[in-house]
């Protein structure tokens, strides 16, 4: 039975027991700021177990994507090494919100593992928590389990928590005697091993308590179910094999990869290893990018970056010496594509990305190869043989080697690695990691508008078609949350009414702001934000008098505001278009941000935009605006909306009933913002600039109606008084700015003739001024030169003639800035280390650097302390 086939199986068997059938959440949790990744099967249905809000159903079923790398859920060294670890993994799972309990969620477990998988009921065993006698009761009396196949056990193995506080409940795991073979040994059983032979394959989870801070647990008023199942191990078992890695999620992959690299499978450990560890990181690689993440030195993207990386380098070790992981993700779409169609729609882009990266790293493995051979050597020199956990730790950082890597390439030459200083310079950056890390970047109301949502509060929505409403205050909170029945002048808070015109933050556009009265005072509102997908929260601050629960407010959106907001989110929608015409399908919406004064769009495409690029999409986007096309507003089932070919932004939460925005001929989009009526009444369109933000990722900001004009204006005025300035009739601006150009450069070339002549000249001095410290030669001055490559030439030029020794030059340069240079000579490397001496030498210009054993370079902010710092360099060459 293929893994297609599990799923697939999985999904129909629970969709026949009345489960609504979810599409899995992207990588990226949008519900969960505290979380890097998706982990779970949970994890989109979070809120609704929290009882935050409420879906149109009461059973689901999913086979969810998920990435755990590192954490206490797996870790990244482990992958590839052991039968099961791995970075992505599918979670088949099936849930109820308050519906059906554990009779019938281990009924139909027992059901389709025996029925519809057929494993052999005298193989499968059974853990329950200690206290759950509920569950072992059904076991036993439902399903008819044998009682000495239930094993119970503690809190640490079937008790689950979502965090410190919140839903939590026993859980009852399904484990599956894989035979003798696989045992580890005498003392091998369940409960008291963690070997495969008696290896978990589902696990129900009973969520019938909510914990608070104190760890007290009160019984939820609705207990729910939320179960998961690995679909790489449960194909494992059902095909019979020992390890996930040699099933059809793998095999192909990994054949491949042997077949390319010369190599066969099952033949070696360390090439096994190698083998799986690409092929489990080609598919992490692709669901990231798929999932609009690219490598970049920070939060997922950084994951992404060592992901490649760690697999590239296991190519190496293969012999694969030529970029090949673009080749792998490739397949990972060809298999995959059918259930994850957004792998398909990405496949180039993908590809392109993934080989670019590597052919980066390529460049960068190769360095910190040389970094390593060059520490070696200056070890061997020394009498040492053991690599600072240090380095390790920033050959693995920087350059992506793993531990065993570095392992690997200095025990051929008798050296040994500081693990324990390895591990603590792990251990610093994962503090740091987790100090800097901020979530998803989106704003989380979960905990001032908890209660509210808890409650089930709802309002409507009624600025699509108007921007003035009068409705009632059906809930005051201070600005913390806490509820209130007033909120007086001079105060500030938030206010919910049953109706409200005001949109709030999401979908990248900006929330309204307004005002609102009553007959008891008046307020602004400063902002407008989504608490949940039905209920819109204000931000109040009363200038007069007070406002009260249950009074009656008349609400007035800012519409100067609004219709600003509006032609540039309109325009957003033009510009996504073009985007796609010109540059190509591959370019998907990265990220947006819609304001009144101007609109941000990001979008994957690898290079820069060219300026005659950025002109034709300009020019799009305008040849719309003055068509004057109808904007269309139709609310659609999702079914109809993708059947009529509305894109919708991969990752995005949908209702079961979409808003799609069709601009005819141009463009069509699933979108709960609001718009203008006509592509003419956004005016104009001008590209105020076109950058990257990371890499594959580009950035257009644009404004439209009267801030482009504003911008146009302005720029038509700094070219005015650009002209003036240099005299310059209108078109001969250009012309006058080259010849200016051109005359500084050569003024530069003759000011650097003029530097070289003049060090040149100290130099020849410089040499009968030679002392000698404590059998060291030295050469200690400073020149007088205003630019460092007259210092650097000049240090080269003494270099090359001194044949034993040490130079130290510094010069005061530009804006009062002091350069230094320091270089040793090949023999004296061992006992003076260039980029060590300069450090307390810099530090008493106010400075600081370093460089190579046998040259260094630093600056510094205080050239009174020069004379300071050259006897500092020969103090500690005497004391050296």
């Amino acid at each position: 039975m293929k893994a297609s086939e599990i799923r697939e199986r999985f999904l129909k068997f629970f969709e026949e027991k009345e489960h609504t059938v979810i599409s899995s959440s992207s990588l990226v949790p949008k519900d969960d700021p505290t979380l890097l990744f998706t982990n779970a099967g949970m994890v989109q249905f979070k809120k609704t177990f929290l009882g935050q809000e409420k879906r149109a159903y009461v059973r689901a079923t999913t086979s969810q994507k998920c990435l755990r790398v590192g954490g206490k859920h797996n870790d990244l060294e482990n992958v590839g090494r052991t039968a099961r670890h791995h970075t992505f993994f599918e979670m088949l799972g099936n849930f109820s919100f308050g519906d059906y309990f554990k009779e019938d969620a281990i009924k139909f477990c027992w059901e389709f593992l025996t029925e519809e998988l057929k494993l052999p009921k005298d193989k499968l065993y059974i853990t329950i928590f200690n206290d759950d006698d509920e569950a072992g009761e059904i076991w036993k009396t439902v399903v008819n389990v044998s009682p000495d196949r239930i094993y119970k056990l503690g809190e640490k193995e079937n008790f689950w928590t979502m965090g410190d506080t919140g839903p939590c409940g026993p859980c009852s795991e399904v484990h599956i005697d894989q035979g003798e073979n696989m045992s580890c040994g005498p003392n091998c059983g369940i409960g008291k091993c963690d070997c495969d032979r008696y290896l978990e394959i589902w696990n129900l989870v009973f969520m019938q308590y909510d914990q608070d801070e104190k760890g007290n647990r009160v019984p939820l008023p609705r207990p729910s179910i939320d179960t998961g199942m690995g679909l790489e191990r449960i194909t494992a078992v059902c095909q019979g094999v020992q390890s996930n890695y040699e099933t059809d999620l793998f095999q192909p992959m990994i054949q491949a990869v042997a077949k390319k690299a010369g190599v066969k499978y099952n033949d070696d450990t360390e090439i096994d290893t190698a083998l799986q560890v690409i092929a489990d990181h080609s598919r992490s690689i692709a669901f990231l990018i798929t999932d609009q993440i690219l490598p970049s030195n920070e939060g997922r993207g950084y994951v992404l970056r060592r992901l490649i990386r760690r697999a590239f380098r296991f190519g190496r070790l293969l012999g694969l010496t030529d970029p090949f992981l673009h080749e792998t993700v490739k397949m990972v779409v060809a298999d995959m594509g059918g259930q994850f169609p957004e792998l398909k729609d990405n496949k180039d882009f993908m590809a392109r990305m993934v080989r670019e990266e590597e052919e980066r790293f390529s460049q960068t493995l190769d360095k910190g190869l040389i970094i390593l051979e060059d520490e070696m050597e200056a070890l061997r020199q020394d009498g040492k043989n053991t690599i600072s956990g240090e380095l390790a730790f920033k050959l693995y950082d920087t350059f992506g080697f793993p531990l065993d890597i570095v392992n690997d390439v200095t025990e051929k030459h008798g050296f040994t690695v500081d693990e324990v200083g390895f591990k603590a310079a792990m251990l610093e950056q994962k503090t740091r990691a987790k100090k800097a890390w901020k979530g998803s970047g989106e704003k989380d109301t979960t905990v001032i508008f908890r209660s509210v949502l808890e409650a089930g509060l709802k309002n409507q929505f009624t600025g699509y078609g108007e921007l003035v409403t009068e409705s009632r205050i059906v809930n005051i909170l201070t600005e913390d949350g806490q509820h209130t029945e007033r909120i007086t002048q001079g105060e500030g808070g938030w206010m919910i009414t049953a109706a409200t015109p005001f949109y709030g933050e999401s979908g990248g556009q900006m929330g309204d702001s307004g005002q609102v009265g009553t007959l008891t005072g008046n307020a602004d509102i400063l902002e407008s934000v989504k608490a949940s997908q039905d209920l819109t929260a204000c931000k109040i601050f009363v200038n007069e008098g007070e406002l009260l629960l249950d009074q009656e407010a008349k609400l007035e959106v800012n519409d100067e505001i609004r219709v600003a907001t509006e032609r540039n989110h309109t325009a957003t929608h033009l510009l996504h278009a073009s985007l796609r015409k010109i540059l190509g399908d591959h370019v998907k919406q990265s990220g947006s941000l819609v304001g009144p004064n101007r609109l941000r769009f990001d979008f994957t495409h690898i290079a820069a935009m060219t300026p005659e690029e950025v002109r034709q999409v300009e020019n799009e986007v305008n040849r719309a605006i003055l068509a004057s096309t109808a904007v269309d507003v139709q609310e659609l089932t999702s079914k109809e909306a993708v059947e009529k070919g509305a894109t919708a932004l991969f990752g995005e939460k949908y209702g079961d009933v979409v808003r799609v925005v069709d601009i005819a001929g141009e463009s069509m989009e699933l979108c709960g913002g609001t718009h203008i009526k006509s592509t003419g009444e956004a005016g104009t369109f001008v590209i105020l600039s076109e950058s990257g933000v990371a890499a594959g990722i580009r950035r257009i900001e644009a404004a439209t109606g009267w801030n482009s004009l504003a911008f146009l204006q302005g720029q038509r005025d700094e070219l005015s008084k650009s002209q003036d300035i240099l005299r310059a009739a209108p078109g001969q601006l250009a012309d006058k700015i080259a010849a200016l150009v051109a005359q500084t450069k050569e003024l530069t070339r003759k000011n650097d003739q003029l530097q070289a002549k003049l060090a040149s000249g100290a130099g020849a001095d410089l040499m009968g001024s030679i002392e000698e410290i404590g059998g060291i030669k030295v050469i200690a001055a400073k020149l007088e030169v205003t630019n460092v490559k007259a210092l650097r030439d000049q240090t080269d030029a003494l270099k090359s003639k001194l044949d034993s020794g040490i130079i130290c030059l510094m010069a005061e340069v530009e804006d009062n800035k002091v350069s230094l240079i320091i270089a040793v000579t090949k023999d004296l490397t061992s006992r003076f280390k260039a980029g060590a001496l300069i450090k307390p030498v810099a530090a008493e210009v106010g400075g600081g650097g370093g460089g190579r054993p046998d040259m260094a370079q630093a600056g510094g902010t205080d050239p009174k302390g020069i004379d300071k710092a050259l006897a500092t360099l020969k103090k500690v060459i005497a004391e050296s």
